[in-house]
């Protein structure tokens, strides 16, 4: 299947706009005859274009600890354990956390020193157990906010339903 997805000039749209286009195009851009990962990877391209944020990628539990998945920005951690950073973090409280200024947050750790501010959302299997997290990272101080965490909630939710 080949993404057929609306070409939008995203420069000319509002923070809301964006979102609403993203979590719209979600949904048809997620290929049922192929794996989650060609998904996640789809997924990652469509944030990177809307937004274009310094790095955007999921972490999937595998074991004990977080095992980076697709991404779209520079090089990453590749494994994160659990209650550890941002994303073992929210792994292990099972909530989104926005964090305005990396340097604050308790054992952060940097992936990237251009990474200045972050929100990690977890994602759920259908049957409700615990899949992995969203990582987006910013290279602006205080860069997410609300919104972003209700937008990317709901795009996680929408991604959920191709989780195993």
């Amino acid at each position: 299947m080949s993404a057929n997805l609306n070409t939008t000039h995203w420069e000319h749209l509002s923070k809301q706009q964006r979102y609403d286009q993203v979590n719209s195009q979600v949904i048809g851009l997620i290929d049922h005859s192929v794996d989650e990962i060609a998904n996640l990877a789809n997924a990652c391209a469509l944030l990177k274009e809307a937004f274009g944020w310094w790095w955007i990628g999921f972490y999937r539990k595998v074991s004990n600890s977080l095992i980076l998945g697709p991404f779209q920005g520079p090089v990453a951690c590749t494994t994160i354990g659990f209650g550890k950073g941002v994303c073992g973090s929210s792994w292990k409280e099972g909530r989104t956390i926005l964090v305005e200024d990396v340097e604050s947050f308790p054992g952060h750790i940097a992936c990237s020193a251009a990474s200045k501010s972050e929100i990690v959302v977890p994602l759920w299997r259908k049957d409700g157990s615990f899949w992995g997290v969203i990582d987006v990272d910013s290279e602006h101080l205080a860069h997410f906010d609300a919104v972003d965490q209700i937008e990317l909630e709901k795009f996680c939710r929408s991604l959920e339903i191709i989780l195993s």
